[in-house]
């Protein structure tokens, strides 16, 4: 909240100077400049009065008259000794900014009570006194040669140039106040240069934005095209008088350039004979130069021109810092990328909306539902692409008046306001999720994404802000839980929904600091024998007040905090270590471990040294393990996904998909992953023996195994007739609790090595 009220009087303060600015270079003469500029400055700081002070005698005054203006009392406040002033003995806060050049002086604002003008009124007010002194300075100087003309007529022509000048500035001046676009604003400067300095040529130079050390030019008059070109990235210690002037940050003056020892062999060549240039500069740092020369012979630089030329840079000075105002303000208000309003200003037109509607108005928040594999499998400019194809269907779903945004990543809002309910925003809603499921070509590729949509309704008065914005995210997230690609409406439920997965997020956070996480391991029994041939560990949280929390709870959220990491590394170690000591106290053939992986922990690069590490630390035998995959994280994977899984499986580990026929079953994946086993669903194995058809889709899968040579292993077996159907069907292995409970470890250690008790009837 606090940047985007920031941002907003960044806005307001640039308006503001603008308007100061074209005000100021309206006004024909220097009296009318004065008090134009201090009503405006009084106008834009809400100030109750302000004064002008030129050379100590009042130039021009606002809220009081000239003859009571305390001129000592505001030398006191110019020298930094107080900061009150007492007007018609009612106290101020004043603050200032001085005025240089010629026509020195002092901008005094006053407000009555006492409490101070804040740091970015200081600063807008000394931005206005800079136009004013760079205006001023010019009347002067016009009004210099005209008084100086009317006692000489042979001063004529000079006088007629300053006019000139004047007329130029202004020019520049009001080019700069009506945002024309940079380039332009330097032709002009280089063109108005080159002509009333009587020179031969002009160029702009500007230092490269993004390798400071060199330079290059921007505009130019009167230069060689191919020098022109041939200057674009020069260092700036190779760019002559030009480059000399930045990197001294002072005028340079070459008047016979032939003998010069900083002379350009190009201009040499193209006998330029004499260069003046002098630094422009952006909030007080050099960035560039403005150069002014001759090819027709040596010139003496006098001292009018060095004036002169200082004038038309220090123009170009305030062109750059005004376009730098509005460029930051551009990347602080709208998305750089899709031209939308950012978070900042969505945020401020959402309090507007709430503190002046009448009516109400909803929020509307979208997330896309399957941005981040597209942005994988296609790259990131593909990406970029398919996010201002998703601005401009958004645009286009929506009414007058209604706003749109882009807060980041892939995510937007939208803010309807003038409804009545929250049911209005239903069609809207409907529009969005329609509109975005369409194909987006992305240079000749077919994409397609879904957005999750979440929307939260206020009346005037009920909700801040941020408040609404939090609402609408909920309700999105409460539309990714159900599916994806659907909307919800908030409902208060959700708030403490929210809270309790926060509670949540935060046990676990200690979980793991703790240790509170124990496994549990569940036989895998060979269907025809029944020897126990492996076990699957399966993780509990032990919480201290909630009680044993079953994965279920907070895998998922473990999944989405990026918990998943290091709990996913803990079971595999312990998994692992475990199972090899039960393998070295146990004759025969050893047990296998099942672990499951994440598609999170998939992610992470170093995935197959961690799985190596565990190996080589429990000092198991890689195909003694098995990891767990789930179908939909084969389906939706990455090209780094299957090199990630092919250097798993170059270990010696086994791959095994968990839950297959509940998602995407596919030969094809089947083929393309290195996969050893297939896990049978529950729900199939629950009516293998009532339902014919499922009966017949599990033997399929068992077959389909079989014919590929993979391993079967059937999951939740809980009664004999399971078993029988699942061992008719050539079905190789099983678990569930027909066999037993996941157990403890101490658990397991008594199934697999039973105590002998003497004496009893064996």
């Amino acid at each position: 909240m606090a940047s985007a009220t920031a941002d907003l009087d960044a806005v307001l303060a640039t308006q503001q100077l603008t308007e100061f600015l074209s005000v100021v270079a309206d006004r024909p003469d220097g009296p009318a400049a004065q008090y134009a500029a201090v009503d405006c400055a009084a106008r834009a700081l809400h100030a109750d009065v302000a004064v002008l002070l030129i050379d100590d005698g009042v130039a021009a005054a606002v809220g009081l008259d000239a003859g009571d203006v305390p001129a000592y009392a505001l030398g006191e406040v110019a020298a930094g000794r107080r900061s009150t002033l007492d007007v018609a003995g009612v106290p101020h806060a004043v603050t200032f900014a001085t005025i240089g050049g010629g026509a020195a002086g002092l901008l005094v604002l006053g407000r009555r009570g006492e409490t101070p003008f804040t740091v970015e009124e200081v600063t807008l007010l000394r931005g206005m006194a800079r136009v004013l002194e760079l205006s001023l300075n010019s009347l002067q100087m016009f009004e210099s040669e005209r008084r100086y003309a009317e006692e000489n007529d042979r001063l004529l022509d000079s006088l007629q140039q300053r006019q000139l000048l004047f007329e130029k500035l202004t020019e520049i001046q009001r080019a700069i106040a009506r945002r024309h676009p940079l380039d332009r604003i330097f032709e002009i400067v280089t063109t108005a240069a080159r002509d009333l300095l009587g020179s031969d040529m002009s160029s702009l130079n500007l230092i490269n934005r993004d390798d400071p050390t060199t330079g290059g030019v921007a505009a130019a008059s009167g230069v060689p095209s191919e020098f022109v070109s041939r200057m674009q990235r020069t260092p700036l210690a190779a760019g002559g008088a030009s480059g000399l002037a930045i990197l001294g940050d002072e005028l340079v003056m070459v008047e016979d350039y032939a003998v010069s020892p900083i002379a350009l062999p190009a201009m040499t060549r193209a006998q330029l004979r004499s260069v003046m240039s002098t630094p422009v500069h952006e909030n007080g740092r050099p960035v560039g130069s403005l150069t002014v020369g001759m090819f027709s012979g040596p010139r003496d630089w006098d001292k009018p021109s060095q004036e002169m030329l200082k004038a038309f840079a220090e123009h170009v000075s305030l062109a750059l810092t005004d376009a730098r105002t509005l460029e930051a303000m551009n990347q602080a208000f709208l998305d750089s990328l899709t031209g939308l309003p950012s978070r900042a200003l969505f945020q401020t037109r959402l309090e507007d909306t709430l503190a002046g509607e009448d009516e109400g108005m909803a929020v509307l928040f979208i997330d896309l539902d399957r941005f981040k594999i597209v942005n994988d499998s296609l790259g990131h400019t593909a990406g970029d692409h398919l996010l201002m194809g998703v601005a401009d269907r958004i645009r286009a779903s929506l009414r007058e008046g209604d706003t749109a945004a882009r807060l980041g990543g892939d995510e937007f809002a939208v803010l309807l306001p003038g409804l009545s309910s929250a049911d209005d925003a239903e069609p809207v809603a409907v529009r969005l999720l329609e509109q975005l499921r369409a194909p987006f070509d992305l240079n000749g590729s077919e994409a397609y994404v879904s957005a999750s949509i979440g929307v939260a309704y206020s009346r005037p008065g009920e909700h801040s802000a941020q408040e609404l914005l939090v609402d609408a995210d909920l309700a999105m997230y409460q539309a990714k839980k159900h599916g994806k690609d659907k909307f919800e409406l908030f409902e208060p439920a959700m708030r403490a929904e929210f809270q309790a997965t926060i509670d949540l997020e935060a046990d676990l956070r200690r979980a793991v600091v703790r240790h509170e996480f124990e496994l549990r391991y569940q036989p895998i029994v060979h269907l025809t024998t029944g020897d126990i041939t492996g076990v699957e560990a399966l993780i509990r949280w032990q919480h201290p007040t909630r009680g044993v929390v079953p994965p279920a709870d907070f895998i998922p959220l473990a999944e989405e905090t990026g918990l998943i990491v290091p709990i996913g590394e803990w079971v595999l170690r312990e998994a692992t270590q475990r199972v090899s000591e039960w393998n070295k106290r146990r004759p025969g053939r050893p047990l296998t471990v099942s672990v499951n992986i994440s598609a999170v922990q998939l992610e992470q690069c170093v995935l197959p040294q961690v799985v190596q590490s565990a190996l080589d630390a429990s000092g198991l035998p890689a195909d003694r393990l098995i990891l767990e995959l789930t179908e939909s994280l084969l389906v939706d994977h990455r090209t780094a996904t299957l090199r990630r899984l092919e250097a798993i499986k170059a270990l010696g580990v086994r791959l095994a998909i968990d839950d297959f026929g509940t998602g995407y079953s596919s030969l094809a994946y089947l083929r393309r992953f290195p996969v050893d086993i297939i896990k049978i669903d529950k729900s199939f194995v629950d009516d293998v023996v009532d339902e014919p058809t499922a009966a017949a889709l599990t033997h399929g899968i068992i077959q389909l195994g079989r014919a590929l040579q993979l391993s079967t292993i059937a999951e939740g077996i809980e009664h004999a007739g399971q078993l029988s159907s699942l061992a008719g069907g050539n079905c190789e292995l099983g678990q569930g609790y027909y066999f037993a409970e996941p157990l403890t470890q101490s658990a397991l250690d008594d199934l697999l090595f039973p105590v002998h008790v003497p004496g009893e009837c064996e």
